[in-house]
């Protein structure tokens, strides 16, 4: 039996003031409990998260307004896989400075680790994603059990060699927590990042890379210590 009408029409289906007086109380409730729905909803949900690859760029960039630039060190672990008795350590600074400015510099890289000590600094600032790739939001993926979204990069000038990269962001904090190089090859680079807080920032704490490329099998990690914030960085100290 369908009730329409007014609380009162549909009383004289129901013969009964108890049941009459629940149906009155059931309509009044019913557009506050939407209203909390509403509020309980991700942004995503009720329409008010990021639509495009820019909006979700710039959220990401939001998170730090106020850090300008910062220097730490970097200590990085690498084990080769296909040549297991090769397990070289790096020592090296970190160097961002807004916008679109990440290197890390090793002190000294062995000649066999030259491109491998370039992919810490390729992990990079949001901000430069878009200046040489066409970047896309692609939706939401889960991974580790959370959602993630997906942004995809693919070079404005074509590449030979990487075919695109894939960015995972956290929608709760708009962190960068994965990325993929994917090859033409079939090869693939992976790292994952984890965060600290340093002055009241939201810093690189952990890296994890797993690299798995022609003639190249190999996992690396690094760790990020003494954070120097809003320091003076010279811009030659960037590659371009």
């Amino acid at each position: 039996m369908r009730l329409r009408g007014s609380p009162d029409g549909a009383c004289k289906y129901l013969h009964s003031p108890v049941a009459c007086g629940m149906v009155r109380r059931m309509r009044t409730a019913l557009p506050a409990a939407a209203v909390l729905l509403a509020c309980a909803l991700p942004a995503s949900a009720t329409g008010q998260g990021p639509t495009d690859a820019h909006a979700v760029i710039e959220r990401v960039l939001s998170s730090n307004p106020a850090l300008m630039s910062y220097r730490a060190r970097v200590h990085v672990g690498v084990h080769m896989l296909n040549f297991p008795f090769l397990s070289p350590e790096l020592d090296g600074t970190s160097y961002y400075k807004r916008p679109g400015n990440l290197e890390v510099v090793f002190d000294s890289v062995p000649f066999y680790m030259k491109g491998f000590s370039k992919l810490f600094s390729d992990m990079g600032d949001a901000a430069a994603w878009e200046r040489d790739q066409n970047v896309a939001l692609l939706g939401t993926r889960t991974l580790d059990g959370q959602p993630q979204l997906l942004l995809r990069m693919t070079k404005k000038i074509h590449s030979d060699i990487l075919d695109h990269t894939d960015a995972y962001i956290d929608p709760q904090t708009y962190e960068l927590t994965r990325m993929e190089w994917h090859y033409r090859s079939g090869g693939e680079i992976v790292m994952t990042q984890s965060y600290r807080t340093a002055a009241g920032f939201t810093v690189p704490a952990t890296q994890h890379a797993t690299i798995d490329i022609p003639g190249v099998h190999a996992v690396g990690d690094a760790v990020y210590a003494d954070y120097q914030i809003n320091v003076i960085v010279d811009d030659g100290t960037f590659t371009k």
